[in-house]
């Protein structure tokens, strides 16, 4: 089982191998690791169990920014190590791939893509 230092090493590899645009849009971007999510954060979301929840994007997704804003925290992703660790194990998919394709996933939310359009687009590659 990946220790959150490990764990923490593997993200920041998997962010900085990501191909552009992403690299580029994810600059200043916050990652995270954290065990669990929060009850409340489960809560809001409608996910029952704390291993469904697998990463969070916290911010204001970039088509929605403005340089009139005020400025506000910086974006966030979460990574969630113990249901990521869950589920490499229960499909055998190395942690690497998962990690990334999570940090893909919520990155995604940061360009302003909703779960829809990202499954969408998954689905045509």
């Amino acid at each position: 089982m990946a220790q959150r230092a490990e764990f923490r090493r593997i993200a920041e590899e998997a962010m900085a191998a990501l191909p552009e645009p992403f690299l580029s849009a994810a600059a200043g971007v916050v990652i995270q690791v954290v065990d669990w999510p929060s009850d409340d954060t489960l809560d809001s979301l409608g996910i029952e169990s704390p291993y469904g929840l697998l990463g969070l994007y916290h911010g204001v997704g970039l088509p929605f920014k403005s340089v009139m804003d005020t400025p506000h925290a910086p974006d966030v992703i979460q990574l969630y190590r113990m249901p990521i660790l869950a589920y490499c194990e229960d499909t055998g998919e190395a942690l690497g791939d998962v990690i990334r394709h999570v940090l893909i996933h919520e990155i995604g939310h940061h360009l302003g893509f909703s779960d829809e359009d990202m499954e969408e687009i998954e689905s045509k590659v």
